[in-house]
């Protein structure tokens, strides 16, 4: 393994622990303190705009630095593989709309203050299958590349860690919000694969 593959590694792990920090309940509530309760409107679509901007140097490096190839997926395996990661993403788009787009982005949330409708926890469609199908997909994409090379595998083994601790986040945000009906909806859905259930530790808030 070269130094750009630890480069690499490094960077996006440090790029998941960061910003699986910025995403935690603690982090919404010192946000809340120190610059009032406006800033819940404002907090995801903040979120993901930290999120997008401080990823695409991370992107860049498998590009930039020194690398060399550990496969390629030919013909005709490689219509497999590109048949099962657009169907990825055709599920992350079904998965985006279930929860609604712009909630997920925090356009909502900025933008229609005054709509109070309460969050629905959302069970039915991708979401009877798995509690995360968003992360699912991404996965999926993210190891079906048709070319992989040590840069990228050290950026798909941060991303896939990144994924594993925000589920993690997400999970205890989601107990805080919806409490006991997340709780049976967790005892009875696996977290990220279908029909495989590893049980589900008891986590408090």
């Amino acid at each position: 393994m070269t130094l750009s593959f630890w480069l690499i590694l490094l960077a996006a792990i440090i790029y998941g622990l960061l910003h699986s920090l910025l995403a935690s309940l603690k982090t919404k509530a010192c946000a809340r303190q120190w610059l009032g309760s406006h800033t819940d409107r404002w907090f995801r679509l903040g979120y993901n705009i930290i999120a997008a901007v401080t990823l695409l140097p991370i992107l860049f490096l498998p590009i930039l630095l020194p690398d060399k190839e550990i496969y390629t997926i030919h013909f005709p395996w490689i219509i497999l593989s590109l048949a099962i990661q657009l169907s990825a993403a055709t599920i992350l788009l079904i998965g985006l709309k279930q929860t609604g787009i712009s909630t997920f982005i925090g356009l909502r949330q900025a933008f229609l203050p005054e709509d109070t409708t309460p969050p629905r926890l959302v069970t039915d469609g991708l979401y009877r299958y798995v509690r995360h199908p968003l992360y699912t997909a991404g996965l999926v994409i993210l190891w079906l590349l048709p070319r992989l090379t040590w840069n990228l595998l050290a950026l798909n083994i941060g991303l896939t860690a990144y994924i594993a601790a925000g589920a993690h986040f997400e999970e205890r945000k989601l107990l805080d919000e919806f409490g006991d009906a997340y709780a049976k909806y967790q005892d009875r859905t696996p977290m990220l694969l279908p029909w495989v259930k590893l049980g589900r530790s008891k986590q408090q808030n």
